[in-house]
């Protein structure tokens, strides 16, 4: 782990050396210093950064309600517009959204929006202040399938509304990639229970251990009285390359390695050479849980251009503020061992001849994750090619009760943020199904 001091990533952001795999690595704001980063808003009539946000936060408000004290305001815009202001305060791409879009750009740097935004509901935490009341649960009964960020978002929604809302969650602890695919560097655990209690506290209910077509059919949730069902499942098939030796043990996949990682098992050994596969966000997380988890040595392969990686700046330069070395415009070639377990990973480039040889126990492939195959839970619905769900419009679907938001959405961006925004939209179309009477 680097010894290094405060390694500035950002001009305005100074990031603290980690002290372990479960410290929060950004800091955060305390109140004098969220109220001068407000003072710096130019007070926009038509705040740009409000329209940069995939979730319809509305940063111009908040930022706003900040500069004149009004913090409770400020929860209160959040939250009404956001239920999960505080995960998306921490692991939103900021830079390509409503920072980017900030006008004080055109002057210096834009607003620190989503640390002010997690200064917000730190705030609201640590004062006990409920910013949303719901209304009397009467309407009808909704159900919803996986309990990531869509289905949380949509609850929620729905919630305020005065409808009763169930999430059916086939694993033990709900949450989805938010509990199982984040390192807690980026996001801590605690954020995501008190997100989820948030909901929960609207008066949504949530049953874990509760697979829909093995635990319970769609018709037993229809027969229970549930008039819309949604879909809000993630991605939980991680894609893999065809590199010979990729069935020696100690090759895996992000999303087994991130989960195993954030597990409460104690033997989970994060490798002593380790080689993470991929150039996104998730290949960052791997990289970083291995770094963190005391691996000797940490490579990411990645087969275009660093300039080319979509990860997110900060946390790249994060990542490599941390020893992480980086191999661009090279793929790996075979995967070499003895006696089934995995030694050497060899990579040849792919915009030249060069070749590199690597020393490796693990190998962590995280190139992108695709959704299971709904068909036999949901038969008759519409999917693409590569088990997608088919959007018609505004998470409706082919099937008249049942919705899609979120990752198996074919027309989802697959952001948190964005999933949060699927979340509503699909409430929207949810209210509107039964408002007509379920036609």
């Amino acid at each position: 782990m680097s010894n290094s001091n405060n390694v500035g990533i950002k001009e305005g952001i100074s990031l603290k050396p980690s002290q372990g795999y479960l410290e929060e690595t950004v800091p955060p704001f305390t109140p004098f210093l969220a109220i001068e980063e407000a003072s710096r808003c130019l007070l926009c009539y038509n705040p740009l950064c409000s329209e940069g946000c995939p979730a319809d936060t509305n940063p111009g408000d908040f930022i706003r309600a900040i500069r004149f004290r009004n913090l409770k305001g400020a929860a209160e815009i959040i939250r009404s517009n956001n239920i999960l202001g505080g995960v998306c305060a921490r692991i939103c791409p900021y830079e390509k959204t409503c920072e980017a879009a900030c006008a004080r750009s055109g002057i210096d740097k834009p607003i620190q929006i989503g640390r002010l935004q997690r200064f917000i509901t730190d705030y609201e935490k640590t004062t006990n202040f409920q910013a949303l009341d719901p209304p009397k649960a009467t309407k009808e009964k909704v159900a919803m399938i996986g309990s990531g960020p869509a289905s949380l978002s949509a609850a929620a929604t729905l919630a305020m509304k005065g409808y009763p809302v169930t999430i059916f969650e086939e694993k033990e602890k709900a949450g989805g990639v938010l509990s199982y695919g984040i390192v807690p560097a980026r996001l801590p655990q605690y954020v995501v229970d008190e997100e989820i209690e948030y909901v929960t506290n609207l008066g949504v209910e949530i049953k874990l251990n509760t697979r829909v077509g093995r635990d319970i059919s769609l018709d037993e949730i229809r027969k229970q009285g549930y008039k819309a069902i949604l879909i809000g499942a993630g991605m939980q098939i991680s894609k893999t390359l065809d590199v010979p030796g990729k069935k020696l043990k100690g090759v895996t996949t992000a999303v087994e390695y991130l989960a195993k990682a954030r597990s409460k098992d104690a033997n989970f050994n994060a490798g002593k050479h380790v080689v993470v596969i991929g150039g996104g966000d998730v290949a960052l997380d791997c990289a970083t849980t291995a770094r963190l988890k005391d691996a000797e040595s940490v490579t990411v392969l990645y087969r275009r251009t660093r300039e080319e990686a979509p990860a997110n700046r900060q946390e790249l330069e994060y990542t490599e503020s941390l020893g992480i070395n980086f191999a661009f415009t090279l793929s790996p070639a075979v995967f070499e061992g003895e006696n089934g377990k995995l030694t050497v990973v060899r990579a040849n480039g792919t915009r030249s001849k060069s070749a590199m040889e690597l020393e490796a126990d693990t190998v962590v492939f995280a190139i992108g994750q695709q959704p299971e195959d709904f068909s036999k839970v949901i038969e008759g619905i519409g999917f693409d090619k590569n088990n997608f769900i088919t959007s018609l419009e505004n998470g409706t679907t082919n099937i008249p009760d049942i919705f899609v938001a979120g990752d198996i959405d074919q027309d989802s961006i697959k952001t948190v943020v964005n999933s949060v925004q699927g979340g509503k939209i699909a409430a929207q179309s949810i209210e509107e199904y039964l408002t007509k009477g379920g036609k």
